[in-house]
C-alpha cells in the first residue's frame, strides 16, 4: 500500500473528500516524524511501537577501494510490531474489523 492507496482508502471509508482525507494522513505522519526526531517513542496498541536505535560511530571500510572509512553516529527510527497485528498477519485474515470509538 502506498501512501495514495492510504489516502483514498481513508476517504472512501470514512466518507471524506479527498483532500481531507490527504490532510489526516499528512498530519499523521508529520507527527510521528516530529515525535521522532524529538527521540520520543510512538506507541499504537494492537498494531506497533516506532523508537529511535542509536548507533556509535565506527571505523568501516570502502568496498571499493578498502580504504579506512570513519562513520558517523545515528539515529536509525525502528518499529516494532505489536502482538494483535502479528496475530492477524500470521493467521492470514483479509479483513480487519475497525472498532469505533
Amino acid at each position: 500500500m502506498t501512501k495514495v492507496d492510504l489516502v483514498a482508502a481513508i476517504e472512501k471509508q470514512a466518507n471524506l473528500t479527498h483532500k481531507q482525507a490527504e490532510f489526516v494522513v499528512n498530519t499523521c505522519f508529520e507527527c510521528m516524524i516530529r515525535s521522532l526526531y524529538g527521540d520520543e517513542r510512538i506507541e499504537i496498541r494492537g498494531f506497533g511501537s516506532f523508537a529511535n536505535r542509536n548507533y556509535k560511530s565506527y571505523e568501516g571500510r570502502n568496498p571499493k577501494t578498502g580504504k579506512i572509512v570513519k562513520v558517523p553516529s545515528k539515529k536509525v527510527p525502528f518499529f516494532k510490531v505489536g502482538k494483535e497485528l502479528k496475530e492477524i498477519v500470521d493467521e492470514g485474515k483479509d479483513t480487519y474489523v475497525i472498532r469505533e470509538a
